[in-house]
């Protein structure tokens, strides 16, 4: 197992080396200048000059890189042109209300899609599982900035019952940062009363950002159930008299959760990219909206920082998935 992980990190350092490279190259050589966007239009041909000097852009580009993949060395992502600040501190700051926000998506997606499969297969055929099914390919095939437009027409402006974006209402106090994210900090804190409030600033984008990987992980969960209910051992533990609900939960579930934690590990790489556009909606203060921001601006060092983010953590999330694969099914060796 130790070598399986040693070695699967040893590749996450050339997959990592390989998408800097890419991002790197790509956005470089759009022709565009953020330099002269940062000097503004009335900046003088000197001024231009000394700013691109100071971020090192007046270097051939493969120099440049080797500057960017040293400084990475020592945790530095660079300045950022938006706001003059390291993007590792932007990142910090921006990246807590992304994983509150992907993690509780995760959590609806896979706490309700998991036993929605489940009860599909139990009641193949039937009318149920028609609606399911019908469900989930609607699901997968909505936009998910269509989606959260309509819940926030709905829900915010026709029943007025949640809010409309960001994390709190202007005139609340935020709860003290401890971890920066607002569910934990308020239960640590003992701060109950602002509980309610990021509840329901949280609900809507959750739910818009967990509806595609609900479908899917309820599709998968479906799918695998219905195949380890055709296997030999379940015919003969209903064969011995054991109750349905038993064979299902206790033999053909366990032995048909792994391809589901495929699909887990996938969408959890998906909610982080697909956060970009929610975020935007919503005006969620993460990483994603962080993320356009940098885009529009043409700043390159939060573009880099805010991709290798996102790239290291789908890495690491697909090596838990595959380390869990023994946890729930033994036949499985490293």
């Amino acid at each position: 197992m130790l070598r399986f992980i040693a070695r699967r990190l040893v590749f996450m350092v050339a997959v990592l080396f390989g998408m800097t490279l890419i991002t790197f190259m790509l956005t470089h050589v759009i022709p565009a200048d953020p330099i002269r966007l940062l000097a503004g239009p009335h900046a003088t041909q000197s001024q231009i000059a000394t700013l691109r000097h100071e971020y090192g852009m007046d270097r051939p580009l493969p120099q440049q890189y080797v500057v960017y993949i040293g400084n990475l060395r020592h945790g530095d992502l660079g300045i950022s042109l938006t706001d003059r600040h390291p993007v590792l501190d932007d990142i910090k700051q921006f990246f807590p209300a992304t994983v509150e926000l992907v993690l509780c998506s995760l959590i609806l997606a896979v706490g309700i899609g998991v036993p929605l499969g489940v009860y599909a297969a139990m009641g193949r055929g039937r009318l149920a599982d028609l609606m399911i099914r019908l469900t989930s390919i609607a699901g997968v095939s909505m936009p998910v900035f269509w989606l959260g437009l309509v819940l926030q027409l709905i829900f915010f402006k026709q029943l007025g019952w949640l809010p409309l974006d960001g994390r709190l209402e202007i005139l609340d106090t935020p709860p003290n940062t401890i971890t920066g994210l607002y569910l934990v900090d308020t239960v640590i804190t003992g701060n109950f009363s602002m509980l309610a409030p990021v509840l329901l600033h949280l609900l809507l984008p959750a739910v818009t950002l967990a509806l595609g990987s609900l479908v899917l992980i309820t599709r998968m969960t479906r799918a695998s159930v219905l195949e380890a209910l055709a296997q030999d051992y379940v015919r003969t533990a209903r064969a011995k008299g054991v109750r349905n609900r038993r064979v299902v939960f206790r033999h053909a579930l366990k032995n048909a959760i792994t391809p589901t934690l495929t699909v887990i590990g996938l969408q959890f790489g998906y909610l982080l990219s697909g956060d970009f556009l929610v975020e935007t909606i919503f005006n969620w203060p993460g990483i994603g909206y962080y993320a356009v921001n940098a885009i529009s601006n043409l700043d390159f060092p939060g573009i880099m920082g805010v991709t290798l983010v996102v790239s290291i953590i789908y890495v690491l999330a697909n090596l838990v998935v595959d380390v869990l694969y023994v946890a729930f099914d033994p036949r499985v060796e490293y």
